[in-house]
């Protein structure tokens, strides 16, 4: 049996002579996904975070010259209950979204690697703001899901083919000193977490590392070190990407800077909460990926961002402390 939820309630009346201010509270009221019971009645789930978005909302509405009040009750019943839930049905919301990312894939064919992170990050807020008002998910948001994950998947295989599935292994420490003047291998055309892994290689781990650029990792030479491909020495396990991975394998996930760098880099593969600088990065690698004519010369370039990065997290690090202290 479905347990009886607490509401709370703001009854309001908007100033009639200022349009203005009407339509933004009504923009605010639907962009918190406000439930109408009536006009000038509208419901939220009740939760603290809920009541003082509604609570300031009143404040503001009583500013402008109209009056709000904010109440809390519990359904009466069950039957009351499966009706107020009914009003917060974003089944309609999730279709037009699915509906979108079909038109989508019609788009993909041809687009560069910027245009496709900006159409998948554009998708990833549309998708998250209907979750975020999604109060009572259901059949609805778990097909929104994998129409989304699925679509993310294709987009995937422009931007890096090959992306490999995490395994499901121990993490062991390792000695640098065991893997030093060694061949390394990925595939060809790196994406961020190619990318930023080989750096970590070249920078932190073997610095007179070779790499070479798999057409496939199929023909990965026996005795070479491969990252970020199934199968590899190096690669997805569990949620790490293999720039964390690579971390906690020879011990550097102590270094706050570098675990700033994991925390970009992981966003930008696989999704999560984007660290501020991630949007800039991701923007930079695009481009410079279209510049270049290989692998090589995109190592070369993108290295110095990726130490200025790390210099300036460094920084940061050592500020803190001083600030606290």
């Amino acid at each position: 049996m479905t347990p009886l939820s607490t509401w709370s309630l703001l009854v309001l009346t908007l100033p009639t002579e200022n349009a203005t201010a009407r339509m933004r509270f009504y923009r605010a009221l639907k962009g918190k996904g406000c439930a109408v019971l009536r006009d000038g009645v509208y419901l939220l789930p009740h939760s603290e975070a809920h009541e003082q978005i509604l609570r300031e909302l009143a404040d503001a509405i009583a500013e402008s010259g109209g009056t709000a009040h904010l109440l809390r009750a519990p359904s009466l019943d069950a039957s009351q209950e499966a009706m107020f839930r009914t009003l917060f049905d974003r089944q309609g919301d999730y279709d037009t979204f699915i509906g979108s990312l079909v038109e989508a894939r019609k788009t993909i064919s041809g687009q560069s690697a910027a245009e496709l992170t900006r159409l998948l990050r554009r998708l990833r807020k549309d998708y998250e703001s209907i979750q975020a008002i999604d109060y009572f998910p259901g059949e609805a948001a778990t097909r929104a899901e994998a129409a989304y994950q699925d679509f993310v998947a294709l987009v995937d295989t422009v931007l890096s083919p090959g992306e490999p599935r995490p395994a499901e292994r121990t993490i062991e420490l390792l000695s640098r000193a065991d893997y030093q003047g060694r061949t390394w291998a990925t595939r060809q055309r790196m994406w961020v977490d190619r990318l930023a892994s080989a750096w970590l290689i070249q920078r932190f781990i073997d610095q007179n590392a070779h790499f070479l650029w798999l057409t496939s990792p199929d023909v990965c030479p026996d005795g070479v070190l491969g990252f970020d491909f199934d199968g590899a020495a190096f690669t997805h396990v569990g949620e790490r990407v293999t720039f964390e991975v690579l971390l906690a394998s020879f011990g550097l996930d102590k270094d706050p800077a570098l675990l700033r760098l994991g925390d970009i880099v992981h966003a930008l593969d696989v999704g999560g909460a984007a660290a501020p600088e991630a949007v800039g990065f991701e923007a930079v690698m695009a481009g410079t990926r279209q510049r270049v004519q290989n692998d090589d010369q995109l190592l070369e370039q993108m290295s110095p961002v990726l130490d200025a990065l790390y210099t300036h997290f460094t920084a940061n690090s050592q500020e803190e402390p001083r600030r606290r202290s």
